[in-house]
């Protein structure tokens, strides 16, 4: 819990006790800098040292490493000649062309990803620097840094972050051209550029997301009036012209897209309990609501500063009801409106929450500061233990799987992989059971995934030397179909590795 000194409160001439005014000292300030960029150098420490994981990671890099192997720019492929119509392209683009710049491997893949991550800090910076001052400014972007899901997902090659700068991005940009002095058409036009991104990154859940939200500000507080502040002919043709071309070329190029997208994954996934429909996987089956609870543990470690700010209800309501300018229901209601979004559905997954997390950590300084007023040593020594807690977590738990990558239970094939190319790099690779991503990653696609025992009988005589992965469970049955045309190198994770003896060799 948060404590807070006296000296943070002052009295006003009737007697009653008043929050002083929020104000950082400089000391404050270079602590919270060093930790803004101690969080974000974890994290690209992390970038590299970190392998793909199976499934979800490990799924998108290898869609982006095949978009970058066949030069179709248009639909992302899920496998040879099986499209992936699950999501949008644009992480899949933003990670392709960073193996395209940098080499195929994890930094490629996640470097722009971050990227992203990066430019909604920027955006939550100099939009809560223009409302609410400098400091708030800062503590509300180290805030949002370290919460736990968006520092994890700052870097993740996924859909999600991207999807989030798209909403981050209109709710700004809306917000600014109504309530802002000047580029008021500059900021409406961002608005539509926003959509686009969500629309090429996620889809219509983005235009859900910050539609919600807008519209339930505007009638809580009767500002319609304020939309036409937005250029909504010229601001409508360019998200047209930033989406519609690639949403027809994908339909042209692999027909039946819009119907599986727009419905299953728009529709289906959400109201069906179980969705059988789901092409490239199963459904996330969760009780009706979690994503409420998937909200708290994203917020850590500041869903306990959240929590004490329950004894100070008073001046928190106080607060609120300053607040003429719509600048905390705004906030709220953004935080609130994929919560609500989701609590009907059947099949979420926590990166859901991700759109709300900028709002969501703005409010809390907000009220913090409204209610607290200027930090005490306690507030201070708390914050510090948060942000600290996070960054070395990152940093060791990153380093020990970097110096020893065999030691924690991962589900990657990045180790099994560079051992069997240890012995020989022309090597091919075939695993027993079901289809794992990293290991088509790391091996460039040289793989083959088969549960047919007559597949492993014929492997000593196809003309090339095979590296075999075999789930620990499975090696009774298979051991001696091998015989003596392979060697047993070792456990690497969930599987054990099998290698051809080179030409001529038989060991038993």
């Amino acid at each position: 819990m948060v404590a807070m000194d006296s000296e943070a409160f002052a009295a006003d001439g009737a007697g009653i006790s008043r929050p002083a005014r929020f104000e950082l000292t400089r000391t404050d300030r270079a602590f919270l800098v060093t930790a803004l960029v101690g969080l974000l150098a974890a994290r690209l420490l992390a970038v590299f040292w970190l392998p793909f994981v199976d499934p979800t990671e490990a799924r998108y890099a290898e869609i982006a490493r095949k978009m970058l192997e066949t030069g179709n720019w248009i639909t992302p492929w899920f496998d040879h000649g099986v499209p992936f119509w699950g999501k949008p392209p644009l992480h899949t683009w933003l990670s392709a062309a960073g193996m395209d710049i940098f080499g195929v491997g994890p930094f490629g893949a996640r470097i722009f990803i971050l990227g992203t991550a990066v430019a909604v800090l920027g955006l939550v910076f100099a939009w809560v620097r223009r409302n609410s001052g400098p400091d708030q400014a800062l503590l509300a972007t180290v805030v949002l840094t370290s919460s736990v899901l968006f520092f994890g997902a700052s870097a993740f090659v996924m859909t999600d972050m991207v999807m989030v700068l798209g909403t981050t991005l209109s709710m700004v940009a809306f917000h600014n051209c109504l309530t802002g002095p000047g580029h008021r058409k500059l900021w409406g036009h961002l608005f539509f550029v926003g959509i686009a991104i969500g629309l090429l990154a996620k889809g219509p859940t983005a235009t859900a997301i910050t539609t919600m939200a807008l519209v339930a500000w505007l009638a809580v507080g009767r500002r319609w009036r304020g939309l036409s502040a937005l250029p909504w002919a010229s601001g409508l043709l360019l998200a047209a012209i930033l989406t519609l071309p690639w949403y027809v070329a994908a339909e042209i190029r692999t027909p039946g897209f819009l119907r599986y997208f727009i419905i299953g994954e728009h529709f289906e996934r959400f109201v069906v309990s179980g969705w059988k429909g789901d092409l490239y996987g199963s459904g996330h089956a969760h009780p009706k609501g979690m994503i409420w609870l998937y909200m708290l543990g994203a917020l850590l470690p500041w869903t306990f500063f959240a929590a004490a700010l329950v004894p100070r209800g008073k001046a928190v309501l106080a607060t609120l009801s300053r607040d003429d300018r719509g600048w905390h229901s705004y906030l709220a209601l953004w935080a609130l409106s994929p919560l609500v979004l989701f609590t009907p559905a059947a099949n979420i997954l926590a990166a859901y929450v991700l759109p709300g997390l900028p709002a969501a950590a703005i409010l809390l300084v907000s009220l913090w500061a409204g209610s607290w007023g200027a930090p005490g040593r306690g507030a201070r020594l708390a914050c510090a233990t948060a942000i600290g807690g996070v960054v070395a977590l990152s940093l060791v738990g990153s380093l020990l799987v970097f110096a020893f990558p065999g030691a924690f239970p991962l589900k990657t094939e990045r180790e099994l992989v560079a051992a069997a190319r240890q012995a020989d790099r022309d090597i091919h690779f075939t695993y027993w059971g079901p289809r794992s991503f990293s290991a088509e990653f790391y091996t460039g696609g040289d793989v083959t995934f088969t549960t047919s025992a007559a597949a492993i009988d014929a492997l000593a005589g196809n003309g090339v030397r095979d590296a075999l992965a075999v789930r620990k469970a499975d090696i009774e049955t298979l051991e001696p179909r091998l015989a003596s045309d392979f060697t047993l190198i070792g456990p690497f994770g969930q599987r054990v590795l099998f290698i051809e003896n080179p030409a001529g060799e038989n060991v038993r």
